[in-house]
């Protein structure tokens, strides 16, 4: 097989989740700073968050090359000091932020047969990786629920590197750290412009899943990328999310 290493995306690829972030999970979410006397109401909260987001992306250069990524908890955080309340531990920030995130959601599930895909590629040789623009203190918990937590070499969460895909460094920080030689990898997501283009930048091989959420502005697979051994490329497309189907294809390489 030309690769020895899957790199995966997680919403949209292997999850499918909806969120809506509701001015009623804002005033759940104010609820609770009021609980510990930071009053807000829920549009002066999501006007102070998004304030102070943007106040931290522009400190950090966010730019084309740049894409930071900043810890949803810290804000959080520094909205309970805005309104003189201390959270020395962070520990007020993390369940605010886990709050919002459990209001928000209208449904988190995996796409049918990804465990059984994930061992199938694993028991053949693969080693398996998780590069996810994501929350940690969000992400990482619904790992956990999903039953994913375990099922990958290594797992890399945007907020906890300070930048997200397609942002290169990203990749090198995968590929530093475990050593990974990006010519043997396969990146698998749903987005054009941050999985795939970020990955082939990083020199690593493509292959776009087009599911129900991908950005609605992203073309559908081409067909005559469709993933075969003797495609002779390092870029495949893909049509939806039957992961049995897909690890199948993938094996086939």
């Amino acid at each position: 097989m030309p690769y020895t290493d899957l790199v995966f995306d997680l919403y949209g690829t292997l999850v499918d989740i909806h969120t809506e972030e509701s001015d009623d999970v804002w005033e759940k979410t104010a609820l609770y700073f009021g609980f510990y006397a930071a009053h807000y109401t829920g549009a002066s909260l999501k006007e102070a968050f998004s304030n102070a987001m943007s106040d931290r992306e522009a400190k950090a250069g966010q730019s084309y090359e740049c894409f930071p990524d900043i810890p949803f908890e810290q804000v959080m955080t520094e909205l309970f000091r805005l309104k003189g309340v201390a959270d020395e531990t962070g520990a007020l920030g993390v369940n605010a932020a886990q709050l919002f995130r459990i209001s928000s959601i209208e449904y988190i599930r995996l796409y049918d047969d990804v465990l059984d895909a994930l061992d199938a590629l694993r028991r053949s040789g693969f080693r398996l990786w998780l590069l996810s623009n994501a929350q940690a203190v969000f992400t990482a918990y619904e790992l956990r629920l999903l039953r994913l937590h375990d099922q990958f070499d290594g797992i890399l969460l945007s907020s906890d590197y300070g930048c997200r895909k397609p942002d290169r460094r990203f990749y090198d920080a995968l590929l530093k750290e475990h050593k990974l030689d990006p010519a043997q990898c396969l990146m698998i997501g749903n987005d054009r412009e941050t999985d795939i283009a970020g990955a082939r930048a990083a020199g690593m091989a493509t292959l776009y899943m087009h599911t129900a959420l991908t950005p609605s502005a992203q073309l559908p697979a081409d067909p005559q990328l469709y993933p075969s051994p003797d495609a002779g490329s390092r870029h495949y497309e893909y049509e939806g999310d039957d992961w049995r189907e897909l690890s199948a294809l993938i094996l086939s390489l």
